[in-house]
């Protein structure tokens, strides 16, 4: 039997960017969004506790799937191994990825 593929999504959030793994990434049926499904958090020492990483287990416990606003996705990567999921400090608080910049209402006509 294949293994099934694992995904690392890297997206913008709130200011903060995250990192999760899953085994499901397509093109949504709603336009301009990506679906992820079958998000997996790694089982990690109970004696250490990663802060993010239980923040994103309780903020995405019970979602089977979620949609992810496609200007939000900052990387996708098909790996070969589960890493562990986390939450980064966003633009001014220290991280070096930005949004990609929208474009500006264009000036009115004369």
């Amino acid at each position: 039997m294949a293994s099934k593929s694992i995904f690392r999504i890297i997206f913008h959030n709130q200011g903060s960017i995250y990192e999760v793994y899953a085994h499901e990434v397509s093109q949504g049926g709603m336009y301009a969004f990506v679906e992820v499904g079958d998000i997996t958090f790694g089982e990690r020492s109970k004696l250490v506790v990663d802060p993010s990483d239980e923040k994103l287990k309780s903020e995405f416990s019970g979602v089977k799937r979620t949609y992810i606003p496609l200007h939000a996705i900052v990387r996708i990567d098909e790996v070969e191994k589960e890493g562990q999921a986390k939450i980064h400090p966003g633009e001014g608080k220290g991280g070096n990825v930005s949004p990609f910049p929208m474009p500006m209402k264009p000036p009115a006509a004369d």
